[in-house]
């Protein structure tokens, strides 16, 4: 079976996040267009950031979105986010701060 890669891949690097980080997801959840795969890089957060990034893996499945996240230790962003590009598959790739989010259409 050949399998088309997304349109796009959307990377987030996050540490220590979890004031933010679910409205991140969500509003990624929430696009209208779904020909995209996101992939969450955690550098081993010490709060509850994992168990929220855990929590959105049902929802994804349930929207038919590839959703990937690792969680361990990094150099930093710039680490976090190759780490992302190497787990991409998709045709283009957007960056997405664990603090930031989508508007409403976007």
């Amino acid at each position: 079976m050949n399998h088309k890669p997304p349109f796009f891949s959307i990377i987030t690097a996050s540490y220590n996040s979890e004031k933010t980080i679910s409205e991140t997801i969500a509003s990624v959840l929430n696009l209208d267009f779904i020909d995209y795969e996101y992939i969450v890089i955690d550098g081993n957060s010490a709060d509850n950031t994992v168990e929220i990034i855990k929590s959105f893996v049902p929802k994804f499945k349930e929207k038919g979105i590839t959703f990937k996240y690792i969680t361990e230790k990094d150099k930093g962003i710039y680490d976090a986010w190759n780490k992302g590009i190497t787990l991409s598959s998709g045709n283009w790739i957007s960056f997405l701060g664990s603090d930031d989010s989508y508007l409403p259409n976007a």
